[in-house]
């Protein structure tokens, strides 16, 4: 199975505070913020939403096509996603603008304040997913991850006209989307991924109740932190799998696209959604344990130990078998 992942490809600044941003929040002064923290680190790593989830299925022995906007100072990352199983040869390369910027802190409770520049992001809407599909080949599902929002609505729509299915993620840029285009976004989505705060605010932007947005997806798939994942459709008991433990948080940056990542790696393998989405968690797991969304490396056994601890024999046997090309 062929996937596209179009979206964010961007440079990640990574640092932490060691105290807690609400102590810093006068609550009589919220209407007049000026804070800055001293960061005890900094990080300097790749990411982007789509170049995240690219890896993971790269690592994960896929070989997803990864289509997005980037600056000349690209190639050095280009490499790096090459080496990892990622076919870069559709990205749009900026005559003008840099690589997108993500700028995070974390504080000592994991909470996180962030700026995005979006630079050569802005021209992804430049992209014709035609073009694209007619030099490199047709997939068999595209990821419309977060983008610039024209890019995103774009994509969408030739994925209906070309008959292709398509799985909506529209995640950090709901609170720049109108209703008509959350809903453009959704509608006959195969698969509607979102976090918990994600899931309320996109039913609010797009003005539906959560069984209405049911009705337009496939299924909904959303994540929990700690708590795990549920997936919902309509018709169908709602599957809830839970997180897989980890001893202590390194670095919460990137979860959410590592275990999408797993979770399509197993979905394109044809495993019961339950075992793919036990493998997102596991992926979830090992980006915990390193600073930086690209920085972890999935060794077969101690990947299967992980998926046996969390959820027993069957999960390992379930999965044992596709990720052989694992190191």
């Amino acid at each position: 199975m062929r996937i596209a992942v179009t979206g964010s490809i961007a440079t990640d600044h990574l640092m932490t505070f060691p105290g807690r941003f609400a102590e810093q929040l006068l609550a009589d002064r919220l209407d007049r913020v000026s804070l800055s923290f001293l960061a005890d680190s900094l990080d300097v790593r790749r990411g982007g939403v789509a170049a995240n989830i690219a890896f993971g299925l790269g690592v994960l022995g896929l070989h997803p096509l990864l289509v997005g906007a980037v600056g000349a100072d690209f190639e050095p990352y280009r490499v790096w996603l090459k080496d990892h199983g990622v076919d870069t040869d559709a990205v749009h390369v900026s005559g003008t603008r840099h690589t997108a910027r993500f700028v995070c802190t974390t504080d000592r409770e994991q909470n996180q304040i962030a700026t995005f520049y979006a630079g050569a992001m802005a021209e992804a809407r430049e992209i014709d997913l035609r073009e694209v599909i007619a030099r490199y080949g047709r997939p068999d599902l595209v990821l419309v991850s977060p983008d610039d929002p024209e890019a995103m609505l774009r994509h969408t729509a030739n994925c209906r006209t070309l008959g292709i299915a398509f799985a909506a993620d529209p995640s950090q840029q709901l609170a720049r989307l109108t209703r008509d285009e959350v809903r453009e976004l959704i509608d006959g989505a195969l698969r509607l991924f979102t976090n918990e705060y994600e899931s309320a605010l996109l039913c609010e932007r797009a003005g539906l109740t959560e069984e209405q947005v049911l009705g337009r997806v496939g299924s909904w798939v959303t994540t929990h932190g700690e708590a795990g994942v549920r997936i919902r459709a309509v018709d169908r008991p709602t599957l809830t799998v839970p997180a897989v433990e980890v001893a202590e948080v390194v670095d919460p940056t990137g979860v959410g696209d590592a275990f999408r990542a797993g979770f399509l790696a197993g979905t394109a393998w044809g495993v019961p959604e339950r075992y793919a989405a036990q493998l997102g968690c596991a992926v979830a797991a090992t980006v915990l344990d390193h600073t930086g969304t690209q920085e972890y490396h999935l060794p077969r056994e101690p990947l299967l130990d992980r998926l046996r601890t969390a959820y027993g024999p069957e999960s390992r046997t379930e999965l044992s078998a596709h990720l052989r090309g694992l190191g």
